[in-house]
C-alpha cells in the first residue's frame, strides 16, 4: 500500500466524477428533492432547526450514494479497463483506497451546499448549532459508509444497474429497519436496533458523540472494504 498510488487513484477517479454528466444530474436530483421536501415542511413548522433535514437525509442518501458510486468497479469491469488498472505498480488496497476516498469526497461536495440551510434558518430564528454540527458529523460517517456499500456492490458485477440494485437495497434496509422495530418482535429489537445506520446516524445528530457510534461506522466501513478487497482477490 502506497499513499502515492491511492492518491493517483482518487485523483484519476474523483476528476472522471467532474467529466460525467450522470453526476452532476444526481447532485441536482439531490438537492431539489432534499430542499424541497426540507423547506416545505420548515416553513409549515415555522421551527428554527435542522431536525427534518436530518431525519431525510438517509432516505435520500440510501439512493445518491450508490447512484454515484455504482460504475466504479462496474464500468472497469464491463470495459476491460481493470485489467490495465491491474498491471501498473498499484496494489488491490491502493485501487480500492482511491475509489473509496473519491466516492466519498464526492458525496460530501454533493451535500456542501446544504451548509447555506443552516446559514439562512439562523437569520430567521435563534439556531442551535450544536445538533447542526453533530448532524454534519454524522452525514460524514453515513456517506463513509455507504460509499463502502455502494463500492462492494459494485465489485460484484459488470452490471452498473444491478450495482445500484444491490447497493440500493442494502442502504435502504439499513436506514428503514430501525423504523420498523415496532413490527418485530422484542428479543429482535436490541440487535437490528444496532445494525441500523439510520439510529446510529440519529444519535450523532442529536449532539451525542459515543463511541458506540462511531465504531459501528468505522466497523462498516472496513467491512465492505475489506469484502471489496476479498472480490478483487478472487477475479486476480
Amino acid at each position: 500500500m502506497s499513499a502515492k498510488s491511492i492518491s493517483i487513484i482518487y485523483k484519476r477517479e474523483f476528476k472522471t466524477f467532474f467529466t460525467s454528466p450522470g453526476a452532476y444530474i444526481i447532485i441536482s436530483l439531490f438537492l431539489i428533492i432534499i430542499g424541497w421536501f426540507f423547506f416545505s415542511t420548515f416553513f409549515l413548522s415555522g421551527n428554527a432547526d435542522m431536525r427534518n433535514f436530518f431525519n431525510l437525509l438517509p432516505i435520500i442518501f440510501a439512493f445518491s450514494v450508490p447512484a454515484l458510486s455504482m460504475r466504479l468497479f462496474s464500468e472497469e469491469y464491463k470495459s476491460g479497463s481493470f485489467e490495465i488498472l491491474k498491471t501498473l505498480p498499484v496494489t488491490d488496497i491502493d485501487i480500492i483506497g482511491g475509489k473509496y476516498l473519491a466516492s466519498l469526497f464526492f458525496t460530501l461536495i454533493m451535500l456542501a451546499p446544504t451548509i447555506f440551510y443552516p446559514i439562512f434558518i439562523s437569520f430567521l430564528g435563534d439556531l442551535d448549532w450544536g445538533p447542526v454540527i453533530g448532524g454534519y458529523l454524522g452525514a460524514v460517517f453515513l456517506a463513509g459508509a455507504f460509499s463502502g456499500i455502494s463500492i462492494l456492490a459494485s465489485s460484484l458485477t459488470k452490471n452498473q444497474v444491478v450495482a445500484f440494485i444491490i447497493s440500493a437495497a442494502a442502504c435502504f434496509f439499513l436506514t428503514v429497519i430501525n423504523k420498523s422495530l415496532i413490527f418485530l418482535p422484542s428479543f429482535l429489537t436490541g440487535f437490528l436496533q444496532y445494525l441500523s445506520t439510520d439510529y446510529h446516524f440519529n444519535n450523532i445528530a442529536k449532539g451525542i458523540i459515543d463511541s458506540r457510534d462511531i465504531i459501528y461506522f468505522l466497523t462498516l466501513i472496513f467491512l465492505t472494504l475489506y469484502g471489496t478487497y476479498i472480490v478483487n482477490k478472487e477475479r486476480s
